[in-house]
């Protein structure tokens, strides 16, 4: 037996869902007709994921808007029916005219969530030495949601449940949970390191109170992601009908979970962030969050088919060949599933995955592919 997560019960485990393609698998040889296929399999994703209410398109609030390194920047806070209002930045070339290209700009998880929409943007010359850090070591140096503004798109970018604005408060927790923990100066790195190892001891409270509530966490974040994707939409100032999504590691997972749910989605790019159940279940489950689960639902799709979801709207799948976060032949697996899921739906060329050699990233060459990538499908 192959060490796994589960000991001599991971076989077991693994073959739940029975040898072949899952029971709403577009590759199951019962489903030939597409639209068929996607609203039967995304009505069960829906009803697994458990959205919560989050209310209609939601009002923000500008805070102050600015030019910066040749950019219009909005800074933005909207108040969604639970937790502290999100913070978010609208970002597009300072003196754009007409309605452009929008992209949702997913920021990652990155075992940070003291920081969310920071670690993708750039707002002026001085930025928090955690986040340099961080931009350095996964974005190349730069906050990419300005780069993809840059070229032409009305960017937003917005602080994900648990993250950021909406991270849970220290103050608001047991004692018995929060410790010896204390409120985080945004100055004080010590103590935004303890907070970050809090919130990530916490992390399995988050989700098990989350399932006791009746929802899951997938379902919080895309509900939310999509009421982002409405405030989008809504802008005078973007084209409702050229609408992307893109994000590396937790960025690429939202990006998986949105580009599957909405069609609105008409161009997305998931970084880091494919792999399959098997891998998860098996090899993988240590060095990741609990924000990816989604009870029952691997008897239906693996997980790269939530992405799948989405076919024939173009895809792009981009992965590291020494991501420590999965391992490389499940990577090749879920490529191989989504390529062939692209392949039936006669949209071959709408599909695309491309592994880059080393860690854990999303640089400048591959921002690059994925900015060609929303050239390609959103300025046409």
């Amino acid at each position: 037996m192959i060490p796994n997560m589960l000991g001599a019960y991971g076989p077991w485990a693994a073959n739940l869902a029975g040898p072949g393609p899952g029971r709403l698998s577009f590759r199951n040889g019962r489903f030939h007709d597409l639209d068929a296929w996607r609203k039967e399999a995304r009505d069960r994703l829906l009803a697994c994921l458990l959205q919560p209410p989050t209310g209609g398109v939601p009002k923000a609030e500008l805070q102050h808007q600015f030019d910066f390194d040749g950019l219009h920047i909005e800074h933005l806070y909207w108040q969604l029916p639970f937790g502290p209002p999100t913070e978010a930045f609208f970002i597009k070339p300072a003196g754009a005219r007409g309605r452009l290209p929008g992209v949702l700009a997913l920021h990652d998880h990155g075992g940070n969530k003291y920081f969310g929409t920071r670690k993708i943007v750039r707002i002026d010359a001085s930025v928090h030495a955690m986040v340099k850090r961080h931009q350095d070591e996964y974005y190349g140096g730069v906050g990419w949601a300005n780069e993809l503004a840059r070229r032409g798109y009305a960017v937003l970018v917005h602080d994900a449940f648990a993250f950021g604005s909406r991270r849970i408060r220290v103050a608001d927790l047991p004692k018995v949970v929060a410790k010896d923990a204390k409120e985080v100066s945004p100055e004080a790195e010590a103590e935004i390191k303890s907070y970050n190892k809090l919130a990530s001891e916490h992390e399995h409270l988050v989700a098990k109170s989350l399932l006791c509530a009746g929802t899951t966490w997938p379902g919080v974040f895309t509900a939310e992601d999509q009421r982002a994707l409405d405030y989008l939409a809504s802008r005078p100032d973007v084209d409702p009908d050229r609408l992307g999504c893109g994000g590396l590691s937790g960025g690429g997972l939202r990006t998986a979970y949105l580009g599957g749910i909405d069609d609105r989605i008409r161009c997305a790019c998931c970084t880091g962030m494919m792999t399959t159940w098997r891998d998860y279940l098996l090899n993988k489950r240590y060095t990741h969050t609990w924000m990816i689960y989604v009870p029952g639902l691997p008897l239906d799709l693996d997980y790269p088919e939530i992405f799948g979801l989405r076919a024939p709207l173009p895809a792009l799948v981009q992965c590291d060949s020494e991501d420590e976060l999965f391992t490389l032949g499940e990577m090749r697996r879920a490529d191989e599933i989504l390529a062939e899921v692209y392949r039936k739906a006669g949209a071959t060329e709408h599909y695309r995955c491309t592994f880059y050699p080393g860690p854990h990233k999303f640089d400048r060459p591959m921002q690059d592919e994925a900015f060609a990538w929303f050239d390609r499908w959103l300025k046409t």
